[in-house]
C-alpha cells in the first residue's frame, strides 16, 4: 500500500542518485548543494516514522523498506566520500558490511513471518551517521584548517563502533529464535535429494 509515509521512503530512495551526482561532480559549491539533498534525504527519515506512527499507517511494507532506504543512503553517500578521499575505506568497508548483514538477517526473517522492525539502538546509529556524512560532506569545503576533516573523521569512527554494536545487536536477539525455527523443522523438512537416472 502507497501511503504518505511509504512514498516519503520511496522519495528517500529517489534522491540517491542526485546525491551521488552532485557529490562526483565538478560544480561550484557543490558541497552545499549534496548537504541540502542528503539532509532532506534524512529528514524523510524522521517524517515517514513520525506520521505513521502518529496517524496509524504503520505498514509491513514500510518497516521493511524504510531500513532498506535508510541503507541505501547512507552506503552511497559513504562510498561516493571514499572516492572524494574524505573517508577511510576500511571504516566504510565495515558499516556498509553490516549493512548488508542485517539486511540479510531481514530477509531471512521475512521469509519465517518475523518482521525486524528499526531498533532504538539502530536509530541512534542513524542519526550518528547523519551527523558524520554532514562533517565529511562539509570537510570537503570547509578545510581551511583541517579540523572539519578531522571532527567529520572522529565521526566516521564513532559510526563505525555504533555500526558493529547494534549489528551484533541485531543478531542477538533474532539470530536464535531463527536458528531455533530451522531446527524445529528437523531433517524431515529439507527437500529429497534428486536423483539422475
Amino acid at each position: 500500500m502507497l501511503n504518505v509515509p511509504n512514498a516519503l521512503t520511496l522519495l528517500r530512495i529517489f534522491l540517491v542518485p542526485l546525491l551521488v551526482v552532485v557529490l562526483l561532480t565538478r560544480m561550484p559549491a557543490k558541497e552545499y548543494l549534496a548537504l541540502g539533498v542528503f539532509l532532506v534525504a534524512a529528514l524523510t527519515d524522521l517524517l515517514d516514522g513520525w506520521i505513521a506512527r502518529k496517524f496509524k499507517k504503520v505498514t509491513r511494507l514500510g518497516m521493511l523498506l524504510d531500513p532498506i532506504a535508510d541503507k541505501i543512503l547512507v552506503s552511497a553517500a559513504l562510498i561516493s566520500l571514499v572516492d572524494l578521499q574524505e573517508a577511510d575505506a576500511w571504516a566504510v568497508c565495515i558499516i556498509v558490511g553490516r549493512e548488508f548483514a542485517v539486511s540479510g538477517l531481514r530477509a531471512i526473517a521475512a521469509g519465517e513471518q518475523i518482521t525486524i522492525a528499526a531498533s532504538s539502538l539502530g536509530k541512534w546509529k542513524m542519526g550518528a551517521q547523519v551527523v558524520g556524512i554532514s562533517l565529511m560532506i562539509l570537510g570537503a569545503r570547509l578545510d581551511d584548517i583541517g579540523l572539519w576533516r578531522m571532527t567529520g573523521r572522529a565521526a566516521l569512527y564513532v559510526m563505525t563502533v555504533m555500526a558493529i554494536v547494534s549489528g551484533f545487536d541485531y543478531f542477538r536477539k533474532y539470530l536464535p529464535p531463527l536458528l531455533a525455527k530451522e531446527v524445529g523443522r528437523g531433517p524431515e523438512a529439507a527437500p529429497e535429494p534428486r536423483r539422475e537416472g
